[in-house]
C-alpha cells in the first residue's frame, strides 16, 4: 500500500522537488554535444568521444565470494601451457602463449562452477554484467565513492569491490571465441563453415597482461591487419561461462562445429538442483539462453525460450528440455510479424515468449508455472513478489515477464534504464535518448526485485540451486556510448548483488554458497581524467 502511494505521489513530490545537479548527464550531454571530452573516450581515437560502439577483447574482471581462483590463476593459467591451449581452441593461437600468464579463460569460470559443487557447496550463484569490463567497474566506483580511489587491481568503492564477509578473490580472464563468422541454418540446426572466417586467441603484449595495462586498442578490436584475433560476442563468451567451452560467435551452447554441449545447470538439475535466471533484458537473448537452452543461432528467440520453459523447440523437438524452475525478465511488449533470424517456426506476435507458449506453461491453464506479467497500474516489485510466494507455497515454478519496449537502437524490450544518480532520466548516447512514462517505471520490478523473487522460490530446493543474474543493460548503455546509463547499470546489478549477500547472511549460508561475479566482455572505453566523474 505505501508503495502505491508513493508511486501516486511521485509527479507532486518531483515537482515540488528543486532541481538537482546532476554531473553524470551533464558530462555526457556536453561530450556528445561536443563530440568530444577532455576526460574520456569511446574507442581508439581520443579526438572523439564516440569511436566505437562493440565489444572488445579486453580482459574481463572475475570477483569470487565463497571460493578462490589459485586452482586457474598465475601458475595454473591454460595461457602459461601449450598443451592445455591447443586443448582449449582446438590449435594453439599464435601469439596467445604466455609463460608470466597472470589470467585465465573465460572457460575457467564454469570450472570454478563446478569445483565449488565438488566441494558441496549447494548454491551458485553467477552474476553476469554484461558488457562491463574493469574500466566500466573504475567509473561507476569513482562516481559511487566519490573519489579515484584506485588505478589498478580490484578496486574499491562498488559493494561488490568491498564486500568481505566471505572468503573473496580476483582476478581476470581471456574472452577471445574459437572463431568468428560460421554462417548457420537455424532450421536445420547446422553450422554451415565450421571454423568460420577469423580465429580467436590473446596477444598480452598488444592487448595488455592485464585489463588496466597499456594495449594497443586497434588489435582489441581486431583491426590490425598483421595480428587479428576474433572479438568475441554474448552468445559465444556466455556459452564458455556455462557450457565450459570455446565456440564461434552467435552459438548457445554449441560447439565450433555444432554439436549441443550440455550447461552445467543440466548437469546440476539431473542432481536435484533447482535452476533460477534473472535478466534485465529479454528473457531469451544471449547470456540468460545459455544457461539453459541449445540452439545454433542466439536470435532464434522463441526457440530459445522453449528449451527454458521446458517445451517443444527445434533443438529438442521430440523430447522437451526439462526447462528451469525460475526465468525472470523482460521482452513483454515487443511484436513482431516477421522475424527473419527465427527460423520457419516463428510464431508471429511477442518476439520472445509466443503467446501460446505463455498459455501453455500457465498454471491458470494447467501449466507448470506462476506467471507474472507487466500489469497496468500495478506496481511491478509487489506483482512479482506476490507471484514468486504463490509459486513457493503451491510449489510451482515462477515466470516473470516484463520490460519496457521504446526507441533504444537494439529495438527490444528491457528494464528502463537506471542513471547514474539513480532516477530514470537518459539523455542521449549514440542513440536517442530514451524517455519513460511514470507508469514505464513503476510498473516494472528492478533487477535487485527480480533476485529476490527468484530466491524466494528457488530457497524451496532442499538440494540447492544454481542461479544465473545478468546486468544486460550494462552492455547496452555501453553499445550506446552512454556513461551515465552505464554507471546506472553497474549501480542496479550492484544493487542485485546486494540482494543476493543479503539472503546468504539472513541464512547463514555462506559455508553452503559460491557467488562470482563478473562480465561476457568487454567495451572501449578510456577515462583519461577519472578525477572528473567526481563532480563537485
Amino acid at each position: 500500500m505505501l508503495v502505491r502511494l508513493l508511486a501516486a505521489l511521485l509527479p507532486a513530490l518531483l515537482l515540488a522537488a528543486p532541481v538537482r545537479a546532476d554531473h553524470l548527464r551533464d558530462l555526457q550531454s556536453q561530450a556528445m554535444a561536443d563530440g568530444r571530452a577532455a576526460w574520456g573516450h569511446w574507442g581508439a581515437n581520443p579526438n572523439k568521444y564516440s569511436d566505437w560502439k562493440s565489444h572488445s577483447n579486453r580482459l574481463i574482471p572475475v570477483y569470487t565470494f565463497g571460493i578462490g581462483l589459485e586452482a586457474v590463476s598465475g601458475e595454473k593459467s591454460v595461457y602459461r601451457d601449450a598443451t592445455r591451449l591447443e586443448a582449449l581452441y582446438g590449435r594453439t593461437p599464435e601469439h596467445t602463449l604466455n609463460p608470466q600468464a597472470e589470467y585465465f579463460d573465460q572457460t575457467d569460470v564454469h570450472a570454478l562452477q563446478a569445483a565449488a559443487v565438488a566441494a558441496g557447496k549447494k548454491h551458485v550463484i553467477l552474476i553476469v554484467f554484461d558488457g562491463m569490463d574493469w574500466q566500466t567497474i573504475w567509473a561507476a566506483a569513482v562516481h559511487r565513492a566519490g573519489a579515484v580511489g584506485y588505478r589498478e587491481g580490484r578496486g574499491t568503492g562498488l559493494y561488490f569491490q568491498d564486500y568481505a564477509g566471505a572468503e573473496t578473490a580476483f582476478g581476470y580472464c581471456v574472452t577471445s571465441p574459437h572463431n568468428h563468422g560460421t554462417p548457420v541454418d537455424v532450421n536445420a540446426q547446422v553450422v554451415q563453415n565450421a571454423g568460420g572466417v577469423m580465429p580467436g586467441g590473446y596477444d598480452a603484449a598488444r592487448g595488455g597482461a592485464a585489463p588496466w595495462s597499456a594495449c594497443n586498442p586497434l588489435y582489441l578490436i581486431s583491426l590490425t591487419p598483421d595480428r587479428l584475433h576474433a572479438v568475441t560476442d554474448s552468445a559465444s563468451s556466455a556459452t564458455s561461462l556455462t557450457a565450459g567451452i570455446k565456440t564461434y560467435n552467435d552459438a548457445i551452447n554449441v560447439d565450433w562445429q555444432g554439436g549441443q554441449v550440455a550447461p552445467i545447470a543440466h548437469r546440476l538439475q539431473g542432481e536435484g538442483f533447482a535452476i533460477g535466471v534473472v535478466t534485465s533484458v529479454p528473457i531469451s537473448h544471449a547470456t540468460p539462453a545459455c544457461a539453459y537452452a541449445h540452439n545454433v543461432s542466439r536470435d532464434d528467440y522463441q526457440d530459445l525460450t522453449r528449451d527454458l520453459i521446458g517445451l517443444s523447440s527445434v533443438s529438442h523437438r521430440e523430447q522437451p528440455l526439462p526447462g528451469v524452475d525460475v526465468l525472470i525478465g523482460t521482452g513483454w511488449g515487443e511484436s513482431r510479424e516477421t522475424d527473419n533470424g527465427q527460423g520457419t517456426n516463428f510464431m508471429p506476435g511477442n518476439r520472445y515468449l509466443a503467446d501460446a507458449d505463455r498459455d501453455a506453461v500457465d498454471a491458470a491453464h494447467g501449466g507448470r508455472y506462476v506467471v507474472a506479467q507487466r500489469t497496468s497500474g500495478r506496481v511491478g516489485q509487489e506483482v512479482l513478489a506476490e507471484a514468486a510466494r504463490q509459486a513457493a507455497e503451491s510449489d510451482r515454478r515462477l515466470l516473470g515477464y516484463f520490460g519496457f519496449s521504446g526507441s533504444f537502437s537494439k529495438g527490444s524490450s528491457h528494464l528502463p534504464f537506471q542513471t547514474a544518480d539513480g532516477r530514470h532520466d537518459p539523455v542521449a548516447g549514440a542513440n536517442a535518448a530514451e524517455v519513460y512514462t511514470e507508469a514505464d517505471v513503476v510498473e516494472n520490478p528492478t533487477l535487485a526485485d527480480m533476485t529476490s523473487a527468484a530466491l524466494t522460490v528457488l530457497e524451496r530446493d532442499p538440494e540447492g540451486f544454481w542461479l544465473m543474474i545478468e546486468a544486460g543493460d550494462v552492455d547496452w548503455a555501453n553499445h550506446d556510448n552512454n556513461l551515465d546509463n552505464s554507471i546506472g547499470a553497474v549501480h542496479s546489478g550492484d544493487d542485485a548483488f546486494r540482494a543476493v549477500v543479503s539472503w546468504v547472511e539472513a541464512h547463514d549460508a555462506w559455508s553452503e554458497t559460491a557467488v562470482i561475479v563478473t562480465a561476457d566482455h568487454g567495451h572501449l572505453l578510456f577515462l583519461t581524467r577519472p578525477e572528473a566523474l567526481v563532480g563537485e
